[in-house]
């Protein structure tokens, strides 16, 4: 979709639902091998349009930093939170996820009437009608919003810890399964607390240096 069918499409919701309010939910980084996951919910005004935002993955890294301050400034309500590696180990990439975004939605809820919500695909625990869709991102403006949002929070954060982990090159890949990336797993092992057990490229390469310092130990 272009980005003022986007628009479109919030409106349509709007006037068919009945409702007023709609707040935006997304993710970044559910598939990297490190780093958490970054969710993001976004509540716009009803009659606030802008034709540049579109889905995160379709802008450039200076389109979303732009964008996402506009956002900010204009937004009723927003909130971006990290869901750390020891949780998406613990109970799963699609449940951090989730956890991710019902906070952000408790956090909007805090201070500000909510109608509707429209998620990138994730059901989440509440009463408030919400429309769960693929390729949200792509297809409603509230939650396009929310993916610059959670994209950029989540670039930040992996070009920090490049800062302090230069041999994983985090702030080129993200944390994603790049060759380099996959080299470095190889050669360094897994960071804890930072890359993620429950991925098998992970945990394979932890159980691959533990077997070489075995064999070394002997």
């Amino acid at each position: 979709m272009t980005a003022k069918s986007l628009r479109l499409f919030d409106e349509e919701i709007r006037k068919r639902r009945n409702v007023l309010y709609i707040a935006g939910f997304d993710e970044a980084g559910r598939g990297p091998l490190a780093g958490p996951v970054s969710c993001a919910g976004v509540l716009l005004p009803p009659d606030y349009d802008n034709p540049l935002i579109n889905d995160s993955k379709k802008l450039t890294d200076h389109q979303r930093r732009a964008l996402a301050e506009e956002i900010k400034r204009q937004a009723i309500a927003y909130h971006v939170e990290l869901v750390g590696v020891e949780t998406i180990d613990r109970i799963n990439i699609l449940e951090a996820d989730r956890l991710g975004m019902e906070i952000c939605l408790n956090r909007i809820l805090d201070k500000n009437r909510v109608d509707f919500l429209i998620t990138d695909y994730m059901k989440l625990r509440t009463d408030i009608e919400t429309l769960a869709i693929a390729k949200g991102d792509a297809t409603s403006l509230s939650v396009a919003a929310a993916s610059i949002l959670a994209k950029v929070t989540r670039d930040d954060y992996m070009i920090d810890l490049d800062e302090k982990y230069p041999n994983y090159d985090f702030k080129h890949n993200k944390g994603y399964g790049t060759k380099r990336h996959l080299e470095a797993l190889e050669k360094y092992g897994p960071l804890p607390g930072i890359h993620r057990l429950s991925f098998s490229p992970v945990r394979e390469a932890s159980l691959g240096i533990k077997q070489l310092s075995l064999f070394d130990d002997r």
